[in-house]
């Protein structure tokens, strides 16, 4: 369904208020894989026509809160030295354009950020391998301001299943429960996105507050390995949690789920040829462009849609990709087009309540709550 102008004006109204909290964007990576993240080549304050993001686009698309990954790979030598210099970047990109962003850590700072007119700068680490194993890690980067881990990224680590690897745990491990534990303590969010199904159930019976999946679909409309089933959407709505809708079209339509699934197959059998990641990456990256099916702001819709109905309108949430993806749907080619969502659940007759739900309420939400368990366990 098509918004009509009533729809569009009403939807830009609202987006002027700086609604968005958006779960998950790697413009950071971005920056260091393409620019070596010197911030002079690649500066966010000004135009990056080459990426998805930049701060006067999001701020076209009313980003009050975004969460920015501290993604690095796997395969990265010092996996924590390397996140630290991610954590490091964040916090220039904020430093050289205070008067539209400014660094949050808790809930209260972003509300008060946004009632200030800027975008508050969160931080999320993607992939447990970053903590190298260590407990003392985790705590680190609890205390660089991190708000949320992404157990695995798409390798299985020495303590949780991957979606997208052998699983080798049952889930979790002794201690992959041991580090969910201490990320309730820390009032760090547990990101189960990317993750196996069963490490996925493993961490929501294991976390003592509200999980959330930063950057996933419903598997029912998309079946591929990194989206929810429904039982574990159940689940995520029973611990009081966020499933944060993504935009990657390998993630939002089933044709497009089959494609990716065998590109990344593909891909693995290449790398254990080949050895050569980089060559590898740049493969990928040319065969989603040309071979993956397209999708639309209706197909990020559905999936609002779906899991809304599944398990309630308080569980869903958005979490981009942007700047993590070769591929996005026509209509959200970047971060400035939030707006088209909410055009689209207006032509579809949702309530502006239930929207700014969506949009970013419910986000907060399981950040204050995670702070507010945190507290009592200390």
């Amino acid at each position: 369904m098509t918004g009509g102008n009533g729809d569009a004006a009403r939807a830009r109204r609202l987006h002027d208020e700086l609604p968005v909290v958006d779960g998950h964007n790697d413009l950071p990576w971005a920056i260091r894989s393409r620019a070596g993240g010197n911030l002079e080549a690649a500066d966010p304050s000004g135009p990056l026509p080459r990426f998805h993001s930049d701060v006067t686009r999001l701020r076209a698309g009313g980003v009050g809160a975004q969460f920015w990954s501290v993604y690095v790979p796997s395969s990265t030598p010092e996996p924590l030295r390397a996140t630290r210099e991610q954590i490091r970047l964040v916090r220039l990109i904020a430093e050289r354009d205070p008067a539209r962003l400014a660094p949050a850590v808790t809930a209260d700072d972003v509300v008060a950020i946004r009632r200030g007119g800027r975008t508050a700068c969160l931080i999320g680490a993607e992939g447990g391998h970053c903590i190298e194993g260590s407990l003392t890690g985790l705590r680190e980067l609890a205390g660089a301001g991190v708000r949320y881990m992404t157990l695995t990224h798409m390798d299985t680590t020495e303590w949780a299943d991957s979606a997208t690897d052998a699983p080798r745990h049952g889930g979790l491990s002794e201690f992959g429960v041991a580090v969910v534990d201490e990320m309730n303590r820390l009032g760090m969010l547990v990101d189960i996105s990317h993750v196996s199904p069963d490490a996925m159930r493993r961490a929501v019976e294991a976390s003592a507050t509200a999980v959330i999946a930063s950057h996933s679909n419903a598997y029912a409309l998309a079946p591929h390995a990194r989206n929810v089933p429904d039982d574990v959407l159940e689940m995520v709505a029973a611990s009081g949690g966020v499933v944060m809708v993504t935009f990657f079209p390998g993630f939002l339509v089933p044709a497009a789920a089959s494609t990716y699934t065998s590109i990344i197959e593909h891909a693995r059998a290449l790398m254990d040829r080949l050895g050569d990641e980089a060559a590898v990456d740049g493969w990928v990256a040319s065969t989603i462009r040309e071979e993956l099916e397209p999708a639309t702001v209706a197909d990020v819709v559905d999936h609002i849609e779906y899991i809304a109905r599944f398990c309630g309108v308080d569980h869903v949430g958005i979490g981009s990709d942007f700047d993590g993806m070769e591929a996005v749907p026509a209509g959200l080619e970047d971060v400035s087009g939030y707006p088209a969502i909410t055009e689209e659940l207006f032509a579809r007759g949702w309530e502006e309540s239930d929207v700014r739900r969506v949009l970013g309420e419910n986000s907060l939400r399981v950040l204050r709550e995670a702070e507010e368990v945190a507290a009592t366990m200390r």
